[in-house]
């Protein structure tokens, strides 16, 4: 049985790498076209791998954090598919430090990407959704959202400030058939995981239930998951092997 995403446009935040490219990978297997919002990374590579699937892609260079850009550039999207049935809000950053070293750019410069970029995303797409009477929003939170990180008090800010606004966007939009949820992945094998040493890894590993890291497909799944299903709203799934009980 073919996806309901299958012809229908999903927007992806940052998508040319990591978890976001697994995301993307997976709604254009399942037959949708992407839009790749970006910044930094060539997209020409995971472009190419969307595009073996059959679907139309294209590629966006835009700071999520810059809210003249993000209307432009959603504009565009909808200018070139025609309309937007879902999005994706990905982009994220780190700036790692602990609060007493942390200053003030580091924290400015991560909560406006991580949330004020999803806000800036939403608020651009949420007449087309309106409009159409239907959408599907995930935003990609993180379980130190819920749990805390010492050396991340910007970024676990940012990230539980992601599932604060998905519950009262769920809430604003539920009225025209949109939904919204939330996505908190705890350690995903990516650049950022395979930097760590074999030591940090194990250490990881140990806070870990299940006793390995996830991989960006396990998040891409349960990000499809929200996209397809059309009445669960307001909802945050931990994809952390337990890390989070």
């Amino acid at each position: 049985m073919d996806s309901i995403l299958k012809g229908k446009t999903v927007v992806v935040t940052g998508a040319v790498r990591g978890i976001g490219q697994a995301i993307a990978s997976l709604c254009a297997q399942k037959g949708a076209n992407i839009a790749v919002p970006y910044i930094g990374p060539d997209p020409t590579p995971a472009l190419t791998e969307y595009r073996s699937y059959g679907v139309k892609a294209e590629a966006y260079e835009c700071n999520v954090a810059d809210f003249g850009a993000t209307k432009t550039v959603c504009d565009k999207i909808l200018a070139d598919f025609g309309g937007v049935e879902a999005l994706v809000n990905n982009a994220g950053i780190t700036a790692d430090k602990l609060i007493l070293r942390m200053t003030e750019e580091d924290f400015d410069k991560v909560i406006a990407v991580n949330l004020k970029g999803a806000f800036n995303m939403t608020k651009h797409l949420t007449q087309n959704f309106m409009r159409q009477r239907s959408g599907a929003i995930v935003n990609i939170s993180s379980v130190v959202g819920l749990m805390g990180n010492a050396g991340q008090a910007n970024y676990a800010a940012s990230k539980a400030g992601l599932i604060g606004m998905t519950k009262t966007v769920a809430r604003e939009l539920s009225s025209r058939g949109v939904t919204c949820n939330a996505v908190a992945p705890g350690f995903i094998d990516t650049a950022m995981t395979a930097a760590l040493t074999a030591e940090q890894q194990d250490a990881i590993k140990r806070q870990i239930p299940l006793g390995t890291i996830g991989q960006a497909q396990d998040v891409a799944r349960a990000v499809v998951f929200f996209l397809e299903n059309r009445y669960v709203t307001g909802e945050t799934i931990k994809v952390d092997g337990g890390m989070y009980i």
